[in-house]
């Protein structure tokens, strides 16, 4: 994506609004267009000024960030920006692609637009989908995992391996882990091919997170991960391995 990003800043506090300003006003390529302070105004700001993204409080005095975005068809990309961090579930069903909290940072605000503008590049190289194809996700795109009461906003590349947990999936990431009530085979599914790898019947491993292969017994394979844990790849998938990493 080439251009001006253009920013609206919606907020009931002012002074957040000007910090929010002060930070966009430092980073290159990002036009903040407009302000408002209440889901009316908001919702008048977007239909008038087309944003690319808006940075969206949730408590407004009028109602919620989620109000402004009811009705509102097109969207424009949204990401949140509130003191408040148990609204994350909510966030991801209307599609956010990012959840920043209070009081934000230059990077980490950088990093959230960096986002919008990978997922507007994306959309735009995209071909349209038919009705019954289902859009894949790539490295960059953000899932949403939820395991009991803990909740995270992820890249899809950040995750280093799945595996299977009786009738779960225990997906691994950072130095975290989640527990999903998913198949291995339903999140491959929805994944991009060639990010992860069917190393055995119980396991997907992040190829990008892979800094060692050894020979193992039965003509297997030893992958050692960038985290020092080892991933087993079983003798059946081991050409497909070898075919996958050689030049």
């Amino acid at each position: 994506m080439s251009g001006q990003l253009r920013v609206l800043v919606v907020d009931d506090a002012r002074l957040a609004r000007r910090e929010l300003r002060t930070l966009l006003a430092e980073l290159p390529d990002v036009e903040c267009v407009g302000e408002a302070d209440d889901v009316p105004s908001a919702r008048e700001a977007i239909a008038r000024l087309h944003p690319d993204v808006v940075l969206l409080d949730i408590q407004l005095p009028s109602g919620s960030g989620f109000d402004v975005l009811d009705a509102l068809d097109p969207l424009p990309s949204v990401v949140f920006v509130t003191a408040y961090d148990h609204y994350a579930v909510r966030a991801f069903e209307a599609n956010a692609v990012d959840y920043l909290l209070k009081p934000v940072v230059a990077p980490r605000l950088s990093t959230a637009l960096d986002k919008v503008r990978s997922q507007m590049a994306e959309q735009a190289d995209a071909p349209e989908p038919g009705p019954d194809r289902q859009v894949l996700l790539a490295a960059h795109d953000q899932v949403f995992l939820r395991d009991g009461e803990r909740c995270w906003f992820v890249a899809l590349g950040e995750i280093r391996r799945i595996v299977v947990d009786g009738n779960y999936a225990r997906v691994c990431f950072r130095d975290q882990n989640a527990l999903l009530a998913r198949s291995l085979s339903g999140l491959e599914s929805r994944m991009e091919p060639g990010l992860f790898f069917r190393a055995n019947r119980n396991t997907l491993v992040n190829l990008r997170m892979v800094r060692t292969v050894e020979p193992s017994i039965a003509d297997g394979y030893d992958l050692g991960l960038d985290d020092g844990s080892h991933v087993e790849v079983s003798r059946r998938q081991g050409r497909e391995l070898r075919e996958r990493l050689t030049l």
